[in-house]
């Protein structure tokens, strides 16, 4: 859908983009100086959970999550909301409370937005913020030998949509509320100080998804160690009774034609790596050495990070 704007752009003509419709990058970079480009993105998406301020808490934190993908600090955003007129006007002051917080968390500030209205409730930001020029975190970069290194567990679609069907453990829900809460922000500020190669977050297309467009994006090949790969409680037995989030389909048809499984990797499994993501963790690929003191250093930081595969010669992923 987007590749015919590409066209009507010349990049010749717009020399100060650093990060535009050329690539499939978590934002877009725009030049100011030579010390500052702006970072800009947009996320919004209907209910992942009941509680309305919790709602538009994570949904601020997936939104932020882009600009910290590409190595930025937020500076502010502008609500996007849609409302129904027949649903309390409460509850979509809930769901803007639990935005603020969370930007007010991030150290940025709201200063506008717009409402419409709309069947289903929905929210999110548009997030604009700054970083270094010489200092993006693209998906591109990762060169051979890198460590990948995730920094939240996945199956939030899985337990999500548990909870939608009334299926799901009280604990299993929180565990995932609060991963979903956690910003991608110090993770960010660890891929900054250890030098890391190429970034992405792993958000609707899931950890293989994500992870192909940063393999292709670098021209390398991703090596994922399953057994290393963090799940949530609760993820593997939803998968194992097929409870999928609708977007998994569409995500393994993309992904399966450039992904090889190990034998021993069951149906259940692998459904748990094409499973789309809310607010997920960041994958950030390092050299070995940095990827240690990462490590190392996250632990201090009680920060969560697991080292989850490396990079390769070849291409696509090979999940072993």
């Amino acid at each position: 859908m987007l590749r015919p704007l590409q066209n009507i752009f010349d990049g010749r003509l717009f020399p100060q983009v650093l990060v535009g419709l050329d690539g499939p990058d978590d934002a877009g970079v725009y030049q100011l100086n030579s010390e500052q480009a702006i970072v800009s993105t947009i996320d919004f998406f209907p209910p992942v959970v009941d509680d309305p301020y919790t709602f538009g808490s994570i949904a601020a934190a997936n939104a932020l999550s882009d600009v910290y993908a590409m190595g930025g600090e937020a500076l502010f955003a502008l609500n996007l909301a849609a409302f129904p007129d027949d649903l309390d006007r409460s509850i979509l002051t809930e769901i803007l409370r639990g935005g603020a917080e969370k930007v007010r968390e991030a150290g940025a500030i709201i200063i506008g937005g717009h409402t419409v209205t709309d069947n289903e409730p929905k929210y999110g930001l548009a997030v604009t913020g700054l970083v270094h020029p010489a200092h993006i975190l693209a998906k591109g970069g990762a060169q051979i030998g890198d460590q990948l290194i995730l920094t939240k567990p996945l199956g939030v679609g899985l337990i999500t949509t548990a909870l939608k069907q009334r299926k799901a453990d009280p604990a299993h829900v929180q565990a995932a509320v609060d991963s979903m809460n956690r910003l991608n922000r110090h993770a960010a500020h660890l891929a900054q100080r250890f030098q890391a190669h190429a970034c992405t977050d792993i958000t609707g297309f899931g950890l293989l998804g994500h992870g192909l467009e940063m393999a292709s994006a670098s021209n390398l090949q991703f090596r994922l160690h399953f057994d290393r790969i963090p799940f949530l409680p609760g993820a593997r037995a939803y998968a194992e009774r097929e409870i999928f989030p609708g977007g998994l389909n569409r995500n393994r048809e993309f992904v399966t034609p450039h992904v090889r499984f190990a034998d021993r990797i069951d149906a259940a499994n692998r459904a748990l790596l094409f499973e789309p993501e809310t607010s997920g963790g960041l994958l950030i690929a390092l050299a070995p050495d940095q990827a240690e003191a990462f490590l190392k250093q996250a632990q201090v930081d009680d920060q969560f990070a697991v080292l989850v595969g490396d990079v390769a010669e070849g291409s696509g992923i090979l999940v072993d």
